[in-house]
């Protein structure tokens, strides 16, 4: 089974002209500005999917700073998870210092989605106003079955891109630890900080309850990472996330087939991790 674990989709009328949607949104303004950022639908997601054999896709929309534009794209969310039961699972997405962002948590996993994210703080990194921002959602996430949430994060050091904040491996730990309790998935393999599982002290505990996904890593590492994410004790924390469509999912499996990991592992990142995880 293959289950890909980061994707976003938006609403059809944004994907005809995006340009609308620049004003007070400056971090979508980040992100899609260039034409060159693709904007795609449900209808665009299952056209993929059924190209490159995905079985199912965990989706979400932007943390946008406008509450109806929030509530119109998890509504699109909404409706892709019962159109295709079998094959969508959904995230509620919302600007995380929205002060209705814990009952749009609660509405969406009401309506049948399976946990919050892809939660982003691009202009500012994981601060302290960011952890508390945070906060009730995460305590809302945890009272409704304990259900997952995806953060971006990044490396903190090389080249920029858009949608690059100003993160720190501190910060992306302090996250960890305030809410030990919140299974938290780290976008972009957590900007680097699954190698400190390999450490004696402290971080295995920290970071028991922390995945990673493999959004953009064609981009962003060779594929020696898949090898050292094994090395670090973490295979069964591997979600495979394409961030489409920003990437193909062949993308990854050519890097998934040039590392050195076993079957059973590729398994476990190609799916079986996540199909744990958002039982």
């Amino acid at each position: 089974m293959i289950i890909d674990s980061h994707v976003h989709i938006f609403p059809e009328k944004i994907k005809q002209d995006r340009s609308n949607y620049f004003n007070n949104e400056p971090e979508f303004k980040l992100l899609y500005d260039s034409p060159k950022a693709r904007i795609c639908t449900i209808d665009d997601l299952i056209a993929s999917m059924n190209t490159f054999q995905v079985d199912m896709s965990i989706i979400c929309g932007f943390p946008w700073r406008t509450p109806e534009l929030t509530k119109q794209n998890n509504d699109i969310v909404i409706e892709a998870v019962r159109k295709y039961p079998n094959r969508i699972k959904g995230l509620a997405c919302f600007d995380a210092a929205w002060n209705g962002a814990a009952d749009e948590t609660r509405r969406g996993i009401d309506a049948g989605l399976c946990g919050a994210g892809e939660l982003a703080f691009y202009l500012s990194g994981i601060d302290t106003t960011a952890l508390t921002a945070l906060d009730p959602v995460m305590a809302v996430l945890r009272d409704m079955g304990n259900l997952p949430c995806m953060i971006h994060t990044n490396e903190p050091v090389g080249h920029y891109y858009p949608g690059k904040t100003p993160i720190t491996l501190e910060q992306i730990y302090t996250l960890a630890r305030t809410f030990p309790d919140n299974k938290i998935i780290l976008a972009h393999w957590g900007g680097g900080i699954l190698f400190y599982n390999i450490m004696k002290k402290e971080t295995k505990t920290v970071l028991k309850n922390i995945w990673y996904d493999t959004a953009a890593s064609p981009f962003l590492y060779d594929s020696q990472i898949y090898d050292i994410a094994v090395d670090a004790g973490v295979a069964d924390k591997v979600l495979f996330g394409t961030d489409f469509p920003l990437l193909a999912p062949d993308r990854y499996f050519k890097d998934i087939d040039n590392s050195n990991i076993t079957p059973l592992q590729k398994e476990q990142i190609l799916g079986k991790n996540a199909a744990l995880l958002f039982e």
